[in-house]
């Protein structure tokens, strides 16, 4: 069950009051993950003491649990072999994630205090990139030969199953461990223990290389609705698998990361970080938007006597501005989201680039015919409100082109794109649409002169 408001109060001045006899009772039947929640309102001292005061197994989990800025500062607090105790009863790639967090002479020091076995597939873990397929797999899982039977194959299930918290299916591999295919629980359930699992093996199973990043296995398990895929090496050899709250996991921290990334924060951060880094990652791009604000300012200054002639024009500043930075933002994030999702793959860049400008034409169309209507109606002046629609309109059509441009060469040069959809699109379009305003104006004042 979840922490009431009143238990949360409870345990927080039992912990301080360390009364053990209370923390034990409150915690009971409390899952890990809101304990782990919990934690943010303790010291790392406090957190440390309820730790280890809770059974291993459960401090394990709320470990996994804690958001990574505040788990490496509760881990100084521990030693290699308290350490040890921990990763021991944790999943291995929970266990590969939080020693890829300590220094390396501690992470060395707690793998030598591990058994053989387990020291050995944490560090097969520890070889790849945290985001890619072979840094989200665990190795635990249940396999069977192909050439067992399915009464042998319960038998392996019984044994396999101590290690392993999730069984979705068994997976079928040769000699050589070459996966060949996956067994359904219920096909085990049903069938007699003589029947050979080679007449009842799936062998249409979706896997993944270990090389293949964590957004293209996210991308298959949506497709396919799995709830585990398995991971295999070059040669085919079954290595692992990831599970779905692995990947969910993922995906919300990479959704963290570029929301923060569109608002132009450009570290990842939490609420509670100090002072000093929450203002490093966002002082970065408020700095190249105060530039941007200066730039445009200035362009403003190069076309002051057209200002001094036509004072009107400056009532229609801010919304050309506003329109361009709209436009370029719904733009951009429409390819980030198609980036993010892989749905576009089949749309060359030309095919989407004449799509996007058909629909620039069209919102441009549209929005400079209600701005030309009501300039008519309110200011009666004909050329202002010819030159505030053809900027409008050019502003639409370029905001709508780089704010699909942006995100895609930010892509190709392995440039986070969601930086697209942020203050940097935002601030390019100010100037863009300034420009553009000012030279329009400047020209049909020319060939129109009122």
């Amino acid at each position: 069950m979840s922490l009431t408001e009143e238990q949360i109060e409870s345990l927080v001045r039992a912990v301080r009051e360390q009364d053990n006899d209370s923390i034990l009772r409150t915690t009971a039947g409390i899952y890990p993950a809101d304990i782990s929640a919990l934690l943010h309102q303790l010291s790392p001292l406090e957190s440390k003491y309820l730790i280890e005061l809770l059974p291993p197994d459960m401090s394990a989990e709320i470990i996994s649990n804690l958001e990574v800025n505040v788990r490496q500062e509760l881990l100084q607090l521990f030693s290699p072999q308290e350490l040890a105790t921990i990763v021991d009863y944790m999943d291995s790639d929970d266990a590969a994630d939080l020693l890829h967090e300590l220094p390396l002479r501690t992470r060395e020091e707690v793998l030598a205090l591990l058994s053989p076995e387990q020291s050995n597939y944490i560090k097969d873990l520890l070889r790849y990139e945290p985001n890619c397929a072979g840094g989200l797999m665990a190795t635990e899982l249940i396999k069977a030969n192909i050439n067992w039977t399915v009464g042998r194959c319960i038998e392996e299930i019984r044994r396999q199953a101590e290690n392993v918290r999730k069984v979705y299916a068994v997976y079928v591999v040769d000699d050589n461990d070459v996966l060949i295919g996956r067994l359904p629980l219920k096909q085990i359930v049903i069938a007699k223990d003589e029947e050979p699992i080679r007449n009842l093996v799936i062998e249409d199973v979706i896997a993944v290389e270990t090389y293949r990043t964590g957004e293209e296995v996210a991308a298959l398990m949506q497709k396919y609705d799995l709830e585990a895929i398995p991971v295999i090496d070059m040669r085919g050899r079954l290595l692992g698998r990831i599970t779905i709250d692995d990947i969910v996991d993922f995906i919300v921290e990479q959704a963290d990361k570029d929301l923060q990334a569109v608002a132009g924060i450009s570290e990842d951060i939490q609420e509670d970080d100090s002072i000093w880094k929450l203002t490093r990652a966002r002082l970065p791009w408020l700095l190249i938007g105060m530039l941007g604000g200066i730039l445009g300012a200035r362009f403003i200054g190069i076309f002051e006597r057209d200002l001094a002639a036509i004072p009107a024009m400056a009532f229609f500043i801010p919304l050309i501005t506003a329109t361009g930075g709209n436009v370029g933002i719904q733009s951009s994030t429409i390819v980030v989201q198609s980036l993010a999702e892989n749905t576009t793959f089949h749309i060359s860049f030309w095919e989407r680039l004449g799509k996007v400008i058909l629909v620039a034409l069209l919102n441009g169309l549209v929005i400079s015919t209600v701005v030309f209507a009501f300039n008519i109606a309110i200011f009666n002046r004909f050329t202002l409100a010819v030159v505030v629609s053809l900027a409008l309109f050019s502003v639409v059509i370029l905001a709508s082109v780089m704010g699909t441009i942006t995100p895609l060469l930010l892509n190709r040069l392995g440039i986070n794109p969601a930086l697209a959809s942020g203050p940097f699109i935002t601030t390019a379009n100010d100037l863009v649409g300034l420009a553009v305003y000012f030279l329009v104006a400047r020209f049909v004042y020319e060939l129109f002169p009122s």
